[in-house]
């Protein structure tokens, strides 16, 4: 294990490079695991490719939907607290990746399945969860749908 760090949301976060091909498939996976509800393994799956890379766009946008995952583990376990602060954590990190001066470059975020996520449409989901104030607690987070 190296000790590498990167600077991420102002804070110095492990970085263990992971190759851009096993990061997208990282994020396949997660996507495939997020769909079936199963928000614990989703995290796990992503949370590497997260780690594997130093593109600040790229981490904010794994992050979030790690962030995402966590709150569909709370809501599972009915806590609502957790469900909001993982979706605001959420919708701080994904809103990063959806402003009009993003750089998608060349790498994942440039490539399906990240440029084919509707990462407006997720936000705008997890605005309309965070309204109601996660009471009741929702039964899941916000769907990932893909751009119209």
């Amino acid at each position: 294990m190296s000790g590498e760090t990167v600077l991420d949301q102002g804070r110095q976060k492990a970085y263990r490079p992971l190759p851009e091909d096993r990061r997208r498939t990282a994020l396949v996976d997660f996507l495939a695991a997020y769909a079936r509800g199963d928000w614990f393994l989703a995290h796990e799956i992503l949370e590497p490719a997260w780690m594997g890379t130093a593109d600040p766009t790229e981490r904010a946008l794994h992050s979030g939907l790690i962030k995402l995952a966590a709150a569909g583990v709370h809501a599972t376990r009915g806590n609502p607290a957790g469900v909001v602060k993982n979706l605001s954590g959420a919708r701080l990190r994904l809103v990063t990746v959806t402003g009009p001066n993003v750089e998608r470059g060349t790498g994942v975020l440039a490539s399906p399945p990240a440029s084919e996520l509707d990462l407006v449409g997720l936000v705008a989901a997890i605005d309309r969860h965070l309204a109601t104030g996660a009471r009741p607690v929702p039964a899941a987070p916000p769907p990932i749908a893909l751009r119209p």
